[in-house]
């Protein structure tokens, strides 16, 4: 194609072709520059299979390292296996990892734990609850274990805020946060380290 692209801003005119060989390179070196930065800051993820669909998680590895140190062993472990989600809250949290909801468990659900607890971290700079951060619940500072929660929105966390530990944010399928109901199963957690 013969056609230019008049200058814009003191540039040049570029025929089409230009700019598409523009464009790609550019999109290219973004890609790289991308799975560069990934693999340099050795970004943890996350994906919670659910009955209800696939969430993907960016884990805050650098913000909260003992809480997230904490998640990846016990989903590597295969805790959260098969546990259920028994606290789910419209327009406020969907919590889950308790033991108590396995099935065949006699324990109340929402009172189980891993039989440890950890400290929280809430000095860093993503202690900021809002749609798809993840939290551990807990009875009280430094009681958390194993229960997490995921937001669905802003509106009714801010209070949360420096008093839970904000350990990740869904990245892909937030959308699975507001499908799940009280009882649907979290059918496994892997951990993309």
């Amino acid at each position: 194609m013969k056609a230019k692209i008049a200058g814009i801003y003191g540039l040049p005119p570029l025929s089409i072709h230009q700019l598409q060989g523009f464009f790609h390179k550019s999109l290219s070196s973004i890609v790289e520059m991308a799975n560069f930065a990934k693999q340099k800051l050795k970004i943890m993820e996350a994906i919670i299979k659910t009955v209800k669909g696939e969430m993907r998680v960016s884990l805050y590895d650098k913000d909260a390292p003992k809480t997230v140190a904490n998640f990846a062993k016990l989903a590597k472990e295969g805790y959260y296996d098969g546990l259920k989600f028994h606290r789910v809250l419209p327009d406020f949290v969907i919590q889950g990892g308790c033991p108590n909801t396995r099935d065949g468990a006699s324990g109340m659900p929402g009172t189980g734990g891993p039989g440890y607890s950890i400290d929280c971290e809430l000095d860093g700079e993503n202690q900021h609850h809002e749609r798809g951060v993840l939290s551990m619940a807990h009875a009280g500072r430094n009681t958390g274990g194993s229960q997490f929660f995921v937001c669905h929105s802003r509106n009714n966390t801010a209070h949360l805020d420096r008093n839970h530990t904000c350990f990740g944010k869904v990245i892909e399928g937030v959308d699975i946060v507001d499908e799940i109901r009280q009882g649907d199963e979290i059918q496994s957690i892997q951990i993309i380290d």
